[in-house]
């Protein structure tokens, strides 16, 4: 991806996912927003963007981040969001072990508290390994983890799982992480 698409990708996700007032945009039930909408006054705010570009973020981006409704009238950020929205997704039933990377200098606090959703509305797992790694190399040394998936579901925790195959869950308890 060329840095000006990047830096549209990037402003995009900052709207969809965090920020959709910095452009005087409202999110439609599910997180959606209106393509035209979008693309008007996100160009209002000094970034170009027109259907085609926007098709091309949505196509190119490596991690999936957003989806057209199936007529493509709408676009959302899959998930991530800090805002709230409610993404309507069914519970699905996760595999045995999911993933999640971390930096090392934050390993012993998640060995002690677990892993919390903090300022988004879910903790973020995979069934990738590699992915898990390199999510957590972003902010240092990374450190893998194993999450006993099917111990937490048999204990009455629930998964959903995005458009763009990111696992989520509202939490995961420290009994359920192993390091590696």
């Amino acid at each position: 991806m060329n840095k000006e698409l990047a830096r549209t990708s990037k402003f995009l996700s900052l709207v969809l996912r965090h920020r959709p007032e910095a452009i005087g945009l409202t999110l439609q039930e599910g997180g959606w927003a209106f393509v035209d909408e979008l693309i008007s006054k996100i160009n209002l705010h000094g970034t170009t963007l027109d259907r085609s570009l926007l098709q091309v973020i949505v196509d190119t981006n490596d991690k999936k981040r957003f989806a057209f409704n199936d007529d493509g009238t709408m676009i959302r950020a899959n998930q991530g969001h800090s805002v709230e929205v409610d993404l309507q997704l069914p519970v699905a039933v996760a595999p045995d072990i999911l993933y999640h990377g971390t930096a090392a200098h934050s390993l012993a606090i998640v060995l002690k508290e677990g892993l919390k959703r903090r300022q988004r509305h879910h903790v973020h797992l995979t069934a990738d390994p590699q992915t898990a790694v390199a999510v957590g190399g972003r902010h240092g040394k990374p450190v893998l983890l194993h999450i006993d998936a099917r111990a937490m579901q048999a204990a009455g925790y629930v998964f959903y799982v995005s458009a763009n195959g990111v696992w989520l869950a509202d939490e995961v308890p420290a009994a359920y992480i192993k390091a590696e």
